[in-house]
């Protein structure tokens, strides 16, 4: 008896390489984008203040006491008119909020801010993109989480919107040290 040539057993590689790939997809989070910065030092900077003689942003501040954000945004960005809402619930709530403002003119994110509200601590201008590479930023907005260490605790990506303050921004923000001020 003549035994089929070898060709003829791809197709039945093939299928069992992808239900293998399919079985080790299952139960992850798909829109959950990993970061090689979580539990790493906030990436070295020193940007530029939006407004004249207003602050940057620096490594310095992100290794300063206290649990606080990063938020990549840019005035051009769609989805950072549907986030700015819950930034500045945030930033009512006592949260410190440092802004990287991401391939943006400066005029229009001034623009931005004047319409929309400033819920920033200080806001660091990226006009080239150098920074967001450095934090490994896929688009914006994306939000980090930073530790009273400067360490990054968490990455958020793409709006804050609908429950992603109470289920992951917040409780993020408690693992890495952060308590509500009180009043």
């Amino acid at each position: 008896m003549r035994r089929p040539p070898l060709w003829a057993a791809i197709p039945l590689i093939l299928v069992l390489a992808f239900g293998v790939l399919a079985w080790t997809m299952l139960g992850r989070d798909k829109d959950t984008l990993p970061s090689v910065l979580i539990d790493r030092p906030a990436p070295n900077m020193d940007l530029p203040p939006l407004e004249e003689g207003g602050e940057g942003l620096t490594t310095a501040m992100l290794q300063a006491d206290g649990v606080k954000l990063v938020n990549v945004w840019a005035s051009w960005c769609g989805p950072c008119r549907v986030e700015h809402p819950e930034l500045m619930r945030l930033e009512e709530m006592g949260v410190t909020i440092h802004g990287l403002n991401y391939k943006d003119r400066p005029a229009n994110a001034k623009g931005f801010l004047e319409e929309l509200g400033d819920p920033y601590a200080s806001v660091g201008v990226d006009e080239r993109g150098r920074a967001g590479i450095e934090w490994g930023v896929y688009g914006v907005p994306e939000t980090f989480v930073v530790d009273g260490d400067g360490r990054i605790a968490f990455k958020h990506v793409g709006p804050i919107q609908n429950d992603d303050l109470e289920s992951k921004i917040l409780p993020a923000m408690r693992a890495a040290g952060w308590s509500a001020p009180e009043g």
